[in-house]
């Protein structure tokens, strides 16, 4: 007989938790899911209220059948999925298939994977949250008619398996606008006069920038502008006017939520969005440890409040006086923002006493990495100011004025451990100065520059975007943006995100025709909604009618008009060798590709060959640039069919006219060949140590 049936979502979750349950306790896991909408079908009746056909997870149906075994045997059945919305409607599916009454004290929730919180949950079980359950419906309900109704309008204009979605269509439009902006943007010139000065005394040389004439605001557009001044400056003295001395406090950022944590995992770590969420999953669920087992090591990373507890902060006060002295610890509350759920804490250590050098060697690198990033934020988040030592310096030339500020560090503070990418700016050093002293010029430069355009999103800019704007949830960035990276509709070029022309033509396609949805007013709009039904102020099913009332109708109108409707596709200057049309540029799975406009009557289609306007080095014919399975360009000749066969010329390297090609020992073809096998090999042993590494241990461990 069991005596505690505790069932969480993930093995590893289960393993942690077991050892803290002690009797006749057993602790299984659910594999995540159960329940859900048949793919098949659109899964929401919408004549019976839109109510939700659930079906049993296909492959499932074993675990199913162990969960009602162990269920039926135990005398407790405690249900312990993850604390958010996706997991109390995991918890309710499950109520619903081991027959436990969703009203019953059944479910129990861990914050973090301790000891201390896991009893603590289990001593206060409480009832399944129904608003929650009924919000995640809402989410899911609403997502499913979206996609469904509109994705088939895709297939027919665009291709077939492409999809649409509320929050993913909307995050692609982003992407897109941003790339317009880019391209309608025309640069204007501006120029800077830096005036390079030294004081008598030290004879330091310190940069001051002209910023008026006559104490009025100057700006320079022009290099007859600047001759001018320029001129007027020739024979100047300068003269100091102004020292202004202060000291400026610079204040650590909060404890991370999902979003500021994705964002500086992947400016400081290089980390995509799902890798960051995978790699903190196992950090929460538990990680082996000698002398402590499985412990998890981090709070739940699902969270988009700042909000830590009172054990949290008190550990964190005895850990920064101990490691650097009392004037470095300061007791910090943070306003978490007002549309935050606030169901958690901030992201933080679980056991405080664990430093990540401390327990390195147990660790994956990528672990480390993020655990360092999450220890340290979080204890910098209650550490003292850095405090800086200020100066600023008026000098006129005439009638003209010049500025030099510089600053520097009197008080490290929270700097110590952790340090912004704001907080690395560097200021010059000003050299002690006084009213009425003259400075000596020693240079005088003019710099031309250009404004730049917006720069383009990377995944780190976009959630943060998504985050300020209201779209989505902690949950939903990552898969939101691993999504359309893995449709095609926007591609990472070395970390900056573009559309890509199908991810064009899709966007154009529904905000012409569902403009109304596929907007961010609206996406926020309707995550509100969504807490207002987890807060219990709304109705599910009444919020879905609201919508789908007006939605209904577009649909059907844009099917008809889209039906004799055909997409413009940028035409080329290649005539289809079998009909003779133009052939257009449409864009598939690998990328560009040339297609006949006459489909379906004609099916030619064939890749688009990019060309330099370089001869080959070797034989004078085009040069073809091409792609490696990792998407690495290579350039090789036109004549080139393989080793031995026609014209050698391959390269990495981009040829230079009037270059000469030297082959080496080997041929360049047999070298680039060698290269593509060479990863396919370094994969298989890096698996293959895996596997040596784990049997290894499992050995030493059966000695002890």
């Amino acid at each position: 007989m069991i005596d505690k049936l505790v069932i969480v979502e993930s093995p590893a979750k289960a393993n942690t938790i077991k050892k803290f349950l002690g009797g006749k306790s057993k602790v299984v896991a659910s594999m995540g899911h159960v329940r859900d909408l048949p793919k098949s079908k659109l899964g929401i009746n919408i004549e019976k209220n839109f109510e939700p056909e659930y079906i049993n997870i296909r492959g499932k149906a074993s675990l199913i059948n162990s969960l009602k075994k162990d269920a039926k045997e135990a005398k407790t059945v405690y249900l312990a999925t993850d604390p958010d919305r996706e997991g109390e409607a995991i918890a309710w599916h499950l109520a619903y298939l081991l027959g436990i009454d969703p009203n019953s004290v059944c479910r129990v929730t861990f914050n973090e994977i301790t000891k201390e919180a896991v009893k603590k949950g289990i001593s206060n079980p409480r009832k399944i949250d129904l608003n929650l359950t009924d919000a995640q419906q809402a989410r899911r309900a609403l997502d499913r008619i979206v996609g469904y109704k509109i994705s088939p309008v895709l297939w027919k204009k665009v291709k077939r398996g492409l999809s649409a979605g509320r929050v993913q269509s909307v995050a692609v439009k982003l992407v897109v606008d941003r790339e317009e902006e880019i391209e309608a943007f025309i640069p204007e010139e501006y120029w800077n006069i830096i005036l390079k000065a030294s004081d008598k005394k030290t004879k330091t040389i310190f940069d001051c920038k002209l910023i008026g004439k006559n104490n009025e605001k100057l700006e320079l557009h022009s290099k007859e502008e600047v001759d001018a001044i320029l001129a007027d400056l020739e024979k100047a003295k300068y003269k100091v006017v102004d020292v202004k001395k202060g000291e400026k406090k610079r204040n650590p950022a909060p404890p991370f939520t999902t979003s500021t944590m994705q964002q500086d995992a992947s400016r400081k770590l290089n980390f995509a969005l799902k890798k960051t969420m995978s790699v903190a999953q196992t950090l929460y669920e538990g990680v082996k440890l000698p002398d402590y087992g499985d412990t998890g090591l981090i709070t739940y990373m699902r969270t988009d409040s700042t909000r830590i507890s009172d054990e949290a902060r008190a550990a964190a006060k005895e850990q920064i006086e101990k490691l650097y002295g009392e004037s470095y610890y300061e007791n910090r509350y943070y306003k978490t923002k007002s549309e935050a759920q606030d169901a958690h804490e901030a992201i933080r250590p679980s056991h405080i006493e664990l430093t990540p050098d401390a327990i390195k060697d147990s660790l994956s690198a990528d672990q480390y990495k993020l655990y360092k990033l999450i220890y340290n934020r979080f204890l910098a988040s209650q550490m003292a100011s850095a405090i800086y030592d200020t100066v600023s310096v008026s000098i006129d030339g005439n009638e003209y004025n010049f500025r030099a500020n510089g600053q520097t560090l009197k008080f490290k503070g929270y700097m110590t451990l952790y340090v912004e990418n704001e907080d690395k700016e560097e200021f010059e050093k000003i050299p002690e100065l006084v009213v009425g002293e003259e400075v000596k010029k020693e240079d005088i430069e003019a710099k031309q520059s250009f404004t730049e355009p917006p720069a383009r999103y990377t995944e780190a800019s976009l959630v943060k975007t998504l985050e300020e704007k209201g779209i989505g949830r902690p949950s939903t960035y990552a898969p939101t943006i691993t999504t359309i990276l893995q449709r095609r509709y926007i591609e990472k070029v070395q970390k900056q995100l573009m559309p890509t022309e199908l991810g064009r033509i899709v966007n154009r396609l529904l905000i012409d025709n569902f403009g109304d949805v596929i907007n961010v007013e609206f996406t926020a709009q309707m995550e509100e909604e969504f807490d207002k039904i987890a807060e219990g102020n709304a109705k599910w099913k009444q919020v879905i009618a609201d919508f789908y009332t007006p939605f209904g109708k577009i649909v059907e109108k844009v099917e008809k008009e889209l039906e004799h409707v055909k997409l413009e596709y940028e035409e080329s200057d290649v005539p289809c060798e079998k009909c003779g049309r133009m052939m257009v540029i449409k864009y598939g799975r690998f990328g560009k590709f040339l297609a006949c406009p006459g489909f379906p009557e004609c099916h030619n289609a064939k890749p688009i060959i990019e060309t330099i306007d370089v001869p080959c080095p070797v034989c004078g014919a085009e040069v073809q640039v091409r792609k490696t399975k990792k998407k690495r360009n290579y350039y090789i000749c036109e004549k080139n069919g393989g080793v031995g066969q026609g014209c050698y010329y391959i390269s990495w390297n981009k040829p230079k006219v009037g270059e000469k090609f030297v082959p080496n020992n080997e041929t360049d073809m047999e070298l680039f060949e060698r290269d593509e096998k060479k990863e396919v090999v370094k994969k298989k042993a890096t698996t293959k140590k895996k596997t040596t590494k784990k049997s290894t241990t499992k050995k030493t461990t059966k000695k002890k």
